[in-house]
Parts: C-alpha cells; sequence; structure tokens
C-alpha cells in the first residue's frame, strides 16, 4: 500500500485518538469554586443581582479538608449556585473563610493571574442591569456596549473583584 493511501487512515486515526481522549470525562461542566471574603453579600450580587439561584450546600469539614488538601484543616461551608437549577448547568461554589484577599482587587484583567473573569450569556440584560443597578454595583467600561445589531456587552465585579462579563440583547 503507498504512503499516499495511508495517509487519511492515518488522519483518522489521529483524529479518532483525539475523540476518545476527551471521552474521559463524566460531565460536560465544569464545578467552580470562588473564595469570598462575605458569603452574604456575594449571594446578594450573584442571585439578587445576576439572577443565579441557590441550588445547594455542603461542608467541608476539619477532616475532610486536610486529608484532601483543600483547606488544611479549617472546615467551611459551600453554596452551590447555578444559572438555572438544572444538572447540566455549571455549579459555581462559594465559600467564605472569613477573611479579605492577602492582594489588593484588580481594576482590570490584565493585573492578575489565573482566573479572572467568566462569561455569562443572557436573555436579555436589562433586567440584570436594572437589578445590579438597584444594589450599587459599579459598571465598569461604556456599559452596555455594542457588539453587534442584537447583542450588547455589560462589565461589572462581584464583590471580592472577580469580573463578570453579561453578553445579550437589551430586552
Amino acid at each position: 500500500m503507498s504512503f499516499v493511501k495511508l495517509l487519511p487512515f492515518s488522519f483518522a486515526l489521529m483524529l479518532s485518538s483525539q475523540v476518545c481522549a476527551q471521552s474521559n470525562f463524566t460531565s460536560k461542566t465544569i464545578g467552580v469554586g470562588v473564595v469570598v471574603a462575605d458569603v452574604e453579600r456575594s449571594l446578594d450580587f450573584y442571585v439578587n443581582g445576576i439572577g443565579m439561584v441557590k441550588t445547594g450546600s455542603f461542608t467541608i469539614n476539619e477532616d475532610f479538608g486536610k486529608r484532601s488538601g483543600l483547606t488544611n484543616g479549617v472546615p467551611t461551608n459551600v453554596t452551590i449556585l447555578k444559572l438555572e437549577n438544572s444538572p447540566d448547568a455549571t455549579d459555581w461554589k462559594l465559600m467564605s473563610f472569613g477573611k479579605k484577599a492577602s492582594h489588593p482587587k484588580p481594576r482590570y484583567i490584565q493585573d492578575d493571574t489565573g482566573m479572572q473573569y467568566i462569561t455569562i450569556n443572557v436573555k436579555a440584560l436589562q433586567p440584570i442591569i436594572d437589578r445590579l443597578t438597584q444594589l450599587k454595583v459599579p459598571f465598569l467600561g461604556s456599559t452596555p456596549t455594542p457588539l453587534n445589531e442584537k447583542a450588547h456587552f455589560v462589565f461589572v465585579q462581584d464583590p471580592d473583584g472577580n469580573f463578570v462579563e453579561l453578553i445579550g440583547p437589551l430586552q
């Protein structure tokens, strides 16, 4: 068999190995744990401002925190939020250790490394803008910023400085 005839077979084999590598996951979402200074303040922002729903909670006790390497033995409660109460929705897990961050709150996404922002696509921005305005959440930049004929962009920070971009039509 010639090399030219083997080339499509080799490409197909390479492609199928990439597909198999992706099938190692049991979920198509990633749960995100967010350490905050004040859980109640963050819940107000995410539930009453953004519109997420509280779907559950759990406790990390001293023993599990130490054995797992999560907290070195410091217990904490974790509150789970989602964009909707669905098993396919991403978990946004809030937890607090009762202290503020040891670094300054970033002003722009380039001010720090690591996870800097989340993107939430919405059906209508205006209700969220109204709720965030009521909560006195400052909007960053010229908000809402048009992206195209249908979509706009709104940029805010949660109480701990995590950036949240909201994208969708105004109404």
